[in-house]
């Protein structure tokens, strides 16, 4: 690749902020949900959640509505998305929505757990966890989710041509154009879920791994042990 993955956020994301709701439910033919449900059930009961590169606070809200006792903090380095999330805030929300990089985060705050969805693939594993790690309370969980590229040949074919047809897609949502092509490259390039399953054991944690919609997507879920 030409760019490297941080590269592509801002040609990600600058102009895709007010359809992206509506668009990642149709383009992953409706997985996106089942796959945040996947992460809704690795959060364990506790009292603080961070989630990272939060977005339109797709996950945020359904964390808060799992937690709604719970302190939940959801940081995203696009503004033009926070501005999207922050129309979805009511007054009972117990959410703060801020304006950082998660590889430079700077908070006061730890956390009984830390999510994200769609991260890993643009950051540096070994940065991104230890960041995490100077914000998670001992023995707290990171749980992490992303695009990966599938094994099996069959379903690799199948993947390959569904991105063929959103690349022709984005003559007609022109916002996405460049996203439905260099998205799959990315997804080709990365390893992400082994470095960071390396990474997180480096540091301490137990990993499970779990692939999803036949290896299309991974969630690996981190438990720091005291």
């Amino acid at each position: 690749m030409e760019k490297s993955p941080k590269d592509l956020v801002p040609l990600f994301f600058e102009k895709t902020a007010k359809t992206y709701d509506t668009v990642v439910k149709w383009t992953t033919l409706g997985n996106d949900k089942y796959w945040k449900e996947q992460i809704l059930k690795k959060i364990p009961p506790c009292s603080s959640i961070l989630d990272l590169a939060c977005g339109t606070g797709i996950l945020t809200f359904q964390i808060c509505e799992k937690f709604p006792h719970a302190k939940i903090i959801g940081v995203d380095i696009t503004k033009s998305y926070l501005r999207e999330a922050r129309k979805k805030l009511n007054p009972h929300h117990k959410i703060s929505l801020l304006n950082q990089d998660a590889e430079k985060l700077i908070l006061k705050d730890k956390f009984d757990c830390i999510t994200s969805s769609y991260i890993s693939k643009y950051c540096e594993a070994e940065v991104l966890i230890k960041t995490c790690l100077d914000h998670l309370k001992p023995g707290g969980k990171i749980i992490l989710h992303d695009f990966t590229y599938p094994q099996n040949r069959l379903v690799r074919a199948a993947w390959g041509f569904y991105f063929f047809l959103l690349r022709f897609s984005g003559y007609f949502l022109t916002s996405w154009k460049e996203v439905f092509v260099e998205l799959p490259k990315l997804i080709r390039s990365t390893n992400w879920s082994y470095e960071y399953e390396l990474t997180l054991k480096k540091y301490g944690f137990k990993v499970e791994r779990e692939s999803l919609s036949m290896g299309t997507s991974t969630i690996l879920t981190g438990t720091h042990i005291v």
